[in-house]
């Protein structure tokens, strides 16, 4: 089964921040042990909220990411100002992490927050961004087949 207790990150998930800034990551999302799997990387999504990836997508991010040449000026510049508000980080034994002051202020994160898993990773919101998300961007059934249908679901 791998370090993570089910190997995907599903469900929404309503959690506060506690009195240090300390989000408390979903049970079944944790590494089942403590080791150097246990490193997350978080990073500004353009929508306005952060995108969470576990150890085995940060190695895909990466290898991406090297592809950039040297000579892409602008796609250099777009990595840095993107790598420049990302935090990586470890659970603590409590299930708890820290996102860092440029991440919470994207987020516009306040005392509460929510985790979606996206499968291979999780997006926190601001409970009021994503509140306002979900009630402007209901899918119709029709649209959503037809979307499913393209990816083959």
């Amino acid at each position: 089964m791998g370090i993570f207790k089910t190997g995907l990150f599903v469900g929404e998930y309503r959690h506060n921040l506690d009195d240090k800034g300390r989000l408390t990551i979903p049970s079944s999302w944790r590494p089942e042990v403590d080791s150097d799997q246990n490193i997350f990387l978080a990073v500004p999504n353009p929508s306005g909220y952060v995108t969470v990836y576990p150890p085995k997508m940060i190695a895909q991010l990466e290898e991406r990411m090297s592809q950039i040449s040297i000579a892409d000026i602008e796609g250099q510049k777009a990595v840095a100002e993107f790598m420049a508000m990302a935090h990586s980080f470890s659970c603590d034994k409590q299930g708890r992490i820290n996102l860092n002051d440029k991440l919470v202020a994207h987020a516009k994160i306040g005392k509460e927050a929510v985790l979606l898993g996206m499968l291979n990773s999780f997006s926190i919101y601001s409970q009021e961004v994503y509140d306002a998300v979900q009630a402007e961007t209901k899918t119709d059934p029709e649209t959503q087949a037809a979307v499913f249908k393209r990816f083959g679901l």
